[in-house]
């Protein structure tokens, strides 16, 4: 029976690593897999989910205009699916995930979701909270604080090294900008 997944966490939790893991177990055993991961994400280059490790895969990108269901449905018109993975799944629209649930429950194609479940501020991403809702399987990807302790937020820094406390909640960036904290090093890093 076919799912919704969302597997979440912070930054630099390894993510798209286990996300990269799962679709080569799936191809290994002659299963083909569509992979999805936000256009606006362009660290790896233009439609390619990469890893911290060092492996990456090719990938179609989506934005918000793009229907997901109807992507899921013409792929599956032309080629079986075994599996839909989804790098960066913060960045999905509300409706988005309504299509993916669709895809799910009308295709029968499972569809394996990996993202941030917070922002910089302590705020879901509407992808994230949509997921949350909606979701049949979710699982925390686990990474740790400095300090030893589960890391379940993320702080946004600024040039000087300093914990941003406004802005865009969309920045794409990687370790040279985003450090995952445990609760109480965030709220002392953000003066909460």
């Amino acid at each position: 029976m076919a799912k919704l997944y969302f597997q979440y966490s912070t930054m630099n939790a390894g993510k798209s690593t286990v996300l990269l893991q799962a679709a080569h177990n799936y191809r290994e055993r002659g299963m083909e897999c569509l992979l999805l991961t936000a256009q606006l994400d362009t660290r790896a280059g233009q439609g390619t989910i990469a890893s911290r490790i060092g492996i990456s895969e090719p990938a179609q990108t989506f934005d918000h205009e793009t229907d997901l269901f109807a992507l899921i449905a013409t792929r599956l018109d032309h080629q079986e699916i075994a599996c839909v993975f989804i790098d960066e799944a913060q960045f999905l629209s509300k409706a988005q995930v309504w299509q993916l649930a669709r895809a799910v429950d009308d295709l029968g194609v499972p569809v394996m979701c990996y993202g941030l479940r917070v922002d910089f501020q302590g705020e879901l991403f509407p992808g994230s909270a949509a997921l949350l809702a909606l979701a049949d399987e979710m699982r925390e990807v686990r990474t740790i604080c400095h300090c030893g302790k589960k890391a379940t937020m993320v702080v946004r820094q600024g040039p000087d090294g300093q914990a941003l406390r406004e802005g865009a909640q969309v920045q794409v960036g990687g370790n040279e900008t985003y450090v995952s904290l445990c609760r109480r090093h965030w709220r002392e890093a953000m003066g909460v």
